[in-house]
């Protein structure tokens, strides 16, 4: 193993011995929900993995160590310190060499996870295109490192404050297969529904698993995503949402805030604007998609 990675008793068993582990990223903790419903959801999301028989795998930079799997103290400390930034793969050099903390993102995530040989993981959504990306250039990392990490990643698709038709378009580019988790429509994070089309669907985790095992036989070394859609009943009401999105967008850039600032800043602004009502949502996707991310983990073990 890396000599800078740190692995948890229980992961590290796990992997010695083919049990599932879910990998977990840690900027939902740090900078996706506000205290203490971070705290909370973080151990909701450990209890329905192990529910399913599954080793939960939350990756984090402590104290220039790559830290898999966080102990509930670890959690907390990463929840409610200060100094922990916010980390893509391009900050782990300068992170870790200055004995550093941060939270690892959908692409530090997967590319440390791949290193250790966990092969599913679960979020809340992905980045990707940011709008107005045709002036700006404001990409997420997230995708070209999808590109080259064989990894499955169970989300509610990407970020509804992004370009989702233009993301959708650099994920095909790249390679990156995308199914839709009983829908042909991508998920639109806080909807149930993006307004977009996917090419494939998968009715359970035995298919998943199956596609798994082909991306390893014929040599695919992209990821697979898994757009696991929230229920219409528990979604965000679709007209607030627009609402809510254009004013935020507004105040974004009359403050000049921009790159990976926009995303924590328009998620507080919905949770402040929709008076607690996008966090429900977000809570609770981030928890479905840890239970689908570990039956997948189970069915792909066996």
């Amino acid at each position: 193993m890396k000599s800078a990675f740190d692995l948890a008793p229980d992961v590290a068993q796990a992997l010695a011995t083919g049990r599932p582990v879910v990998a977990l990223e840690s900027t939902i903790i740090s900078h996706g929900l506000p205290h203490p419903e971070n705290i909370r959801v973080a151990q909701q999301v450990h209890e329905t993995v192990r529910a399913h028989g599954a080793v939960p795998a939350t990756i984090a930079i402590l104290d220039g160590r790559v830290r898999v799997g966080l102990s509930d103290d670890q959690i907390a400390e990463i929840g409610s310190r200060d100094d922990v930034i916010k980390a893509s793969v391009r900050d782990l050099l300068p992170l870790l060499g200055r004995g550093g903390s941060g939270s690892t993102t959908v692409a530090s995530t997967s590319m440390i996870a791949a290193e250790c040989g966990i092969n599913v993981f679960a979020t809340g959504g992905l980045g990707g295109v940011h709008r107005q990306a045709r002036d700006s250039w404001d990409e997420s990392a997230d995708l070209t490192t999808l590109s080259s990490t064989p990894i499955t990643i169970v989300c509610s698709g990407v970020k509804s404050i992004l370009d989702v038709a233009a993301t959708l378009e650099r994920l095909e580019t790249l390679n990156v297969t995308v199914v839709g988790y009983r829908t042909m429509r991508f998920p639109g994070f806080y909807l149930s529904d993006s307004g977009h089309d996917v090419t494939w669907t998968v009715q359970d985790p035995v298919e998943v698993a199956a596609m798994m095992r082909m991306r390893a036989a014929v040599g695919v070394n992209s990821a697979l995503v898994v757009g696991n859609p929230i229920p219409v009943t528990g979604q965000l009401d679709p007209d607030l949402h627009d609402a809510v999105l254009a004013d935020g967008l507004t105040r974004a850039h009359e403050r000049g805030i921009s790159g990976k600032d926009v995303t924590p800043f328009l998620l507080d602004h919905f949770h402040r604007a929709t008076h607690g009502a996008s966090l429900t949502v977000n809570s609770a996707l981030i928890v479905d998609n840890a239970d689908l991310a570990a039956r997948i983990a189970v069915a792909a073990s066996g």
